[in-house]
């Protein structure tokens, strides 16, 4: 068997285990997209990259950042990101994979622990690949199995560090973590605190600034927030003290042999911060819109989980599909969930809110799905 042949023997098996991932257009009504606030398409960034364009700002960087593609509009984003998060400093990666990925192969070092949360991102998954520390995996927002995890790592004689990793709201069950306990967890072990505030970014806390915002700046706190979610734009900040950043910046291979992200984006983003910080209209219309999926959805399976977020757990990967086809058939843009990227037998449809959509649009799925689940 050739080496191709073996792939598409792979891809059979996945067929066969209706796993396998296809790219399908982008067409029905929004439900499955992480632009809450609906800024991707807001006039406001478009006008600001326009700007930026007429100032003679390039459309690409041409390097790495530690070559030349470091642009003034990388530093301004990062300066203002800093300031606006409420951290030290922050450093622009290209994608949020990416820089999760840095976090955790570059920070923790061989002789320390990575505790990690056993639903977060695949991204961090991809870091403890590549980390020297060692790493467990805890279930799910239990705090005492963080602590449990710990002082067994201690227990054998371990003198490194701890560094405990979440999501501050998950992506997939839109739940959230007890961040309080978990920061009051961190002080007593000396440990550093990872949070991925990936969903949470824009839509929660004050002004936007996310479900982590009381605990920015403290000196033990890492926190990521990415810019394609409810900043509609692309990227991830890595908001922490300084010395971690520029640790990032000297050991982290994801940020070092890069090519750095588009100075037009920056721009982008520093007016979507900008619009973030006003927004509590926004975020007030995406709160009232979630209260009527609750009301409507739930009634049908959907998770109520008091977020933007609510998936509907059918188990079984093939009904997952078709149920999926059928709503997208249906004219609703609703994605299937299936293993890995959710654990064994928790297959689902994930439905994503957004200001796209409306609470119409909410009540016509609530219809659809009754149809299509009966």
């Amino acid at each position: 068997m050739s080496v191709f042949e073996a792939l598409a023997s792979d891809l059979q098996r996945l067929d066969a285990a209706s796993r396998r991932r296809r790219l399908i257009p982008r067409v029905g009504t929004d439900f499955s997209s992480n632009d809450y606030l609906a800024l991707a398409g807001d006039p406001a960034l478009a006008a600001a990259v326009a700007e930026a364009v007429a100032r003679g700002v390039p459309a690409g960087s041409g390097g790495s950042r530690l070559l030349r593609g470091n642009h003034p509009e990388h530093e301004t984003l990062e300066a203002e990101a800093a300031r606006f998060f409420g951290a030290e400093s922050a450093l622009w990666f290209a994608t949020g994979y990416t820089a999760n990925s840095a976090i955790v192969s570059t920070l923790p070092q061989r002789g320390d622990l990575v505790v990690y949360d056993e639903l977060i991102h695949a991204s961090v998954h991809e870091g403890l690949r590549l980390t020297r520390a060692e790493a467990v995996a805890v279930p799910h927002n239990d705090v005492d199995a963080f602590a449990d995890a710990i002082a067994a790592w201690r227990g054998r004689g371990s003198a490194g560090r701890a560094w405990i990793a979440v999501e501050s709201l998950y992506s997939m069950d839109g739940d959230r973590a007890p961040l309080a306990d978990l920061a009051a967890l961190a002080d007593a072990n000396d440990a550093v605190l990872i949070i991925d505030e990936a969903h949470a970014t824009g839509v929660f806390g004050e002004a936007g600034r996310g479900l982590a915002a009381a605990l920015e700046g403290r000196d033990n706190v890492i926190t990521l927030h990415t810019c394609g979610k409810a900043l509609g734009c692309e990227g991830a900040l890595v908001c922490a003290p300084a010395v971690v950043n520029d640790f990032l910046v000297n050991r982290g291979r994801g940020f070092i042999f890069s090519t750095a992200p588009s100075p037009l984006m920056a721009a982008a983003v520093r007016a979507a911060l900008r619009i973030i910080e006003t927004a509590d209209d926004r975020r007030a219309k995406l709160a009232a819109l979630i209260a009527h999926a609750e009301r409507t959805l739930g009634p049908h399976g959907a998770l109520i989980s008091g977020s933007q977020v609510m998936p509907l757990i059918l188990g079984d990967d093939a009904r997952t599909m078709r149920a999926a086809g059928a709503v997208q058939a249906a004219g609703f843009d609703v994605r299937g969930i299936r293993p890995p990227t959710v654990p064994a037998g928790t297959s689902r449809l994930r439905i994503s809110l957004t200001l796209n959509v409306s609470e119409n649009d909410v009540s016509a799925l609530a219809a659809v799905l009754q149809e299509v689940l009966a």
